[in-house]
């Protein structure tokens, strides 16, 4: 499964540097607006303990993690759906991602330049905001233009797509977002059609400077971005863009001694990455054994014989039954003998629903 986000924001607001972070990248960074124009692309592993308790249990020869897809695009301005700023393209680039890492800067620094002259956390995510929305409105609208010619002709089909994109462009109207928009059946696929850009999951990131990190205080700037985000129906994070740089680049034995200094229990990155991941709805079960041991993505509340389909299509078609160890379970007793021994491994059919964290063997015939 494609898991990839999008990495939006204003010009400087930290993009460019939290994108160079978490893929250990080095895309230029630059004091001035539009430094990056082309997306840049960075996979990145999705940090999980459980795959190196498994490792130690099956000693694999190959050890496999969930990745995630980061695409820095470049910053939007206001005015971006009428082409300020190249928005038409960089908007284009956000429609390929399924879920969008919105960077806000909740810090003043006189040295880095600001597109708006001033920060106004809330007014920027504002100006995003707007035009997501102002672009999926032209889209609703050309979209409608289309099928009212359709349902003219007396196309059962084409007169509930009318209807339903009629009632969308209204909400989107008011100013509300495709996301809050009510759905039930067919209506979903035909919202889903759309690709909108307001319907995608959005998580919010607090960039605040290391003072903040270091005395662990929450400035107003970022408060109130944490309530824009709420009221919008989404999550806000915090962390500090410059010092998630300063860690990257340091030597993995000096990590420790530099996060306990800022009384980091983690990277901030960490944070994110888990965060994105959690925004698409997903979970992970794994495989293991003597080859390899590997997790695996699915989307919350899916079958088992759809998470076989994740590994491979034959495994979907001719599954017959999924095995499953218990990830705690497995820990405790120390193998996959142990816990078959103590009749804690069970076998689910066609209509079980994979838990997160679940270590299955697939029973399949083809």
């Amino acid at each position: 499964m494609a898991l990839q986000c999008g990495i939006v924001g204003l010009p400087n607001v930290g993009k460019s540097t939290i994108f160079n972070a978490l893929t250990k990248s080095s895309v230029p960074a630059e004091n001035y607006p539009f430094c990056t124009i082309d997306p840049h692309l960075g996979i990145v592993e999705l940090p999980d303990f459980r795959l190196k308790k498994l490792a130690e249990i099956y000693k694999p020869d190959k050890v496999t993690p969930v990745t995630i897809e980061f695409t820095d695009i470049a910053g939007l301005v206001s005015g971006a759906n009428n082409g300020e700023g190249l928005g038409n393209r960089f908007l284009g680039q956000i429609r390929q991602v399924s879920a969008i890492i919105h960077v806000v800067r909740c810090f003043k620094d006189s040295n880095i330049i600001h597109v708006e002259e001033q920060v106004d956390a809330v007014r920027d995510a504002e100006l995003i905001e707007t035009e997501l929305l102002l672009a999926d409105i032209e889209t609703i609208q050309n979209r409608q233009f289309k099928i009212d010619k359709v349902a003219k002709s007396g196309d059962k089909k084409a007169k509930i797509e009318l209807d339903v994109v009629t009632r969308l462009l209204e909400h989107c109207n008011n100013g509300r977002r495709a996301r809050t928009f009510k759905t039930h059946g067919e209506e979903s696929d035909i919202i889903h059609s759309l690709h909108l850009l307001t319907q995608k999951p959005i998580l919010y990131v607090a960039n605040v400077d290391d003072t903040e990190i270091t005395h662990n205080n929450r400035g107003e700037m970022e408060q109130q971005l944490i309530d824009f985000a709420e009221k919008e129906g989404n999550i806000a994070i915090r962390l500090c863009g410059k010092l998630e740089q300063e860690i990257t680049v340091l030597p993995e034995d000096e990590k420790g001694v530099f996060l306990e200094e800022y009384n980091l229990p983690e990277p901030g990155l960490h944070k994110l990455i888990q965060a994105g991941f959690r925004l698409l709805n997903l979970e992970t079960f794994f495989t293991g054994g003597p080859k390899e041991v590997r997790a695996w993505t699915i989307k919350h509340g899916s079958t088992a014989p759809e998470a076989a389909g994740e590994i491979h299509g034959d495994l979907q078609r001719g599954f017959i039954k999924a095995e499953v160890f218990k990830y705690n379970d497995l820990v405790r007793l120390g193998s996959e003998k142990a816990v078959k021994d103590a009749g804690l491994a069970k076998l689910h059919g066609r209509d079980y629903l994979v838990k997160n964290g679940d270590c299955i063997y697939f029973h399949f015939n083809v």
